[in-house]
């Protein structure tokens, strides 16, 4: 018994790091739609085309998200304000953005 739950352990968390890496294989490819927004002004179209291609949806399904519509259109927002990915996880652009949100509600 105890060889079965440890090996569901180590499943699961391999699991969850094929998760992460897919993840992360998203964020590169939102970065990389960032960098085409203000190279080529084209972001938006070129991260809704990769999220509804095969591959796209595939990375996406991997990496625990549905590639339904609704993502697609999210994706293509995120890309619009042209905040990189790495700026937009951090810290200080969350506690920026929650500043503004409770300035402009007072």
């Amino acid at each position: 018994m105890k060889d079965f739950v440890d090996g569901t352990a180590f499943n699961n968390e391999q699991g969850n790091r094929a998760r992460k890496l897919f993840a992360a294989v998203v964020l590169a490819a939102l970065d990389d739609a960032i960098a085409d927004d203000k190279k080529y002004g084209n972001g938006p179209d070129q991260i809704a085309r990769w999220a509804r291609s095969r591959d796209g949806r595939e990375v996406l399904s991997c990496a625990g998200i549905d590639p339904n519509e609704r993502v697609v259109s999210g994706l293509m927002d995120f890309v619009g304000k042209g905040v990189r990915t790495s700026v937009a996880l951090s810290r200080e652009e969350s506690e920026r953005r929650n500043a503004a949100q409770e300035s402009e509600a007072a």
